[in-house]
């Protein structure tokens, strides 16, 4: 067994996926305090903004690969991850300001393991098709009791 996988789960994986739930959920604060002092709109286009500014760094420094090569995925829609990661701003913002952080990253976190499943399950979107499993649509209704349980 390789030395970064214990129980079948790549670790450097998992330690990357914590610190994306840890970092969207620090960005999420953030950027519902920054839209205090603005709007939602301004608040997620300097959001954006300066996302591109950081990517166009972090390809400068690593890769420098043909930017327009991203152009050749197909299908075209996949192109849309853009627009999407726009509204997901602006819906963390909203659900944050409304709800509170931790109520927000809870339905916000439900709702994509919820989501990512059904992808796997149908195979939508050029992923994999995955068999149903009981484990995991009971993992599932187990996530809605921990919001039930929350909201109590």
């Amino acid at each position: 067994m390789d030395d970064l996988q214990k129980g079948g789960i790549p670790m450097i994986g998992f330690f990357i996926a914590l610190a994306s739930g840890a970092l969207m959920s620090i960005q999420g604060v953030f950027n519902t305090q920054v839209t205090k002092s603005s709007s939602i709109w301004a608040a997620n286009a300097f959001v954006q903004f300066t996302a591109l500014l950081v990517c166009l760094a972090a390809w400068y420094v690593t890769d420098r690969s043909s930017l327009a090569a991203v152009f050749r995925v197909e299908p075209k829609y996949m192109l849309l991850g853009g627009a999407i990661g726009a509204l997901i701003t602006y819906t963390v913002i909203r659900s944050m300001d409304a709800l509170g952080p931790a109520k927000a990253v809870l339905l916000i976190v439900t709702s994509q393991l919820l989501v990512a499943y059904l992808i796997e399950l149908f195979g939508l979107f050029g992923t994999q098709k995955q068999p149903w499993e009981w484990r995991k649509a009971l993992g599932m209704g187990l996530a809605i009791v921990g919001i039930v349980l929350f909201k109590w």
